[in-house]
């Protein structure tokens, strides 16, 4: 049994691997975020406003830490660029100087983003192509990643970032997925979304992701790597928002603006050779994910 912290615990990913991990008791999992979690019954307060990570690894040591803290939306990083690179970057450097002041043989895995590529020259996307972000948001992810090179490179840390493509699944409520719900809401007869619709993205089920943890936590370098996370398999923008509301019953239609949105790539689809090599392989498909989706949209919202 590994002792893991979870950073960000309240977030989509972190909570969701924390209600997975604490229900199996495979692990011995904390959380810890700015939000408090009650259900969470290892659980260290962070102050939003001067985070103090030395406190939680001075306090106690761990196997593990998972940060699933940071912002997560392109279009806020052009609005507020410096709060994200104080949350997706500044504090990934707090992180790893806490870890190696007080917990130097603590593994650290880093949510990165496929943002970093921006519009790859060529797919399927492999971690050897050029970074080229297109947002604020890509580029403050590029610069954690540096950093987690840094820190193993200089002080022998364990490192590794994990280069996320598009992760959806229960308790997701911002991007693509969520935006096509709230919309469907409040229109019954059509919904309107960015670009053409032939734009496509490499999409993940949540719970794929927490099993790409665990395939990380067993075999993974940790010498500062960076590693593709996604299925595999590419999927149209057109065809995701279909699945999706014929899983919520929608009958309106769909209309694309043909005008691409700020931040946005073109085409995404994951080389996942390194992920498979330790042993991951995708339990879900597109459309089972979504129809989970779409159960937890109707328990969370039946009133």
């Amino acid at each position: 049994m590994k002792r893991i912290l979870i950073i960000g615990s309240a977030g989509f990913i972190g909570s969701n691997a924390y209600k997975t991990w604490a229900a199996s008791d495979k692990h011995e999992v904390w959380g810890a975020d700015v939000v408090a979690c009650p259900a969470q019954a290892r659980f260290f307060a962070i102050d939003a406003e001067n985070p103090n990570f030395t406190a939680i690894f001075a306090a106690q040591s761990f196997d593990a830490c998972l940060n699933c803290s940071g912002a997560a939306q392109v279009g806020q990083s052009f609005e507020q660029p410096q709060k994200d690179y104080e949350l997706n970057t500044r504090n990934v450097f707090a992180i790893l100087e806490a870890i190696r002041l007080h917990s130097p043989d603590c593994k650290f895995i880093n949510l990165s983003s496929a943002a970093v590529y921006g519009n790859p020259p060529a797919v399927p996307v492999l971690e050897n192509m050029p970074l080229r972000p297109l947002s604020p948001y890509g580029y403050h992810k590029k610069m954690a990643e540096d950093i987690c090179i840094s820190f193993a490179q200089n002080f022998g840390l364990k490192t590794c970032a994990l280069r996320i493509f598009s992760a959806y699944g229960e308790g997701l409520r911002k991007q693509l997925f969520w935006d096509i719900v709230q919309k469907a809401a409040k229109n019954a007869d059509k919904i309107e979304l960015w670009g053409t619709g032939e734009e496509s993205r490499d999409f993940i089920y949540i719970q794929d992701l927490i099993a790409v943890f665990e395939a990380v936590l067993a075999g993974a370098n940790f010498k500062g790597e960076a590693i593709n996370v996604g299925s595999g398999i590419e999927i149209s923008i057109r065809y995701a928002a279909q699945t999706l509301l014929s899983a919520i019953d929608y009958e309106g239609e769909i209309e694309f603006s043909q005008q691409q949105k700020i931040g946005d790539p073109l085409r995404w689809l994951a080389d996942i050779s390194q992920l498979t090599a330790l042993g991951f392989r995708p339990k879900y498909s597109l459309v089972e994910g979504l129809q989970n989706y779409a159960q937890w949209l109707r328990l969370e919202y039946k009133d």
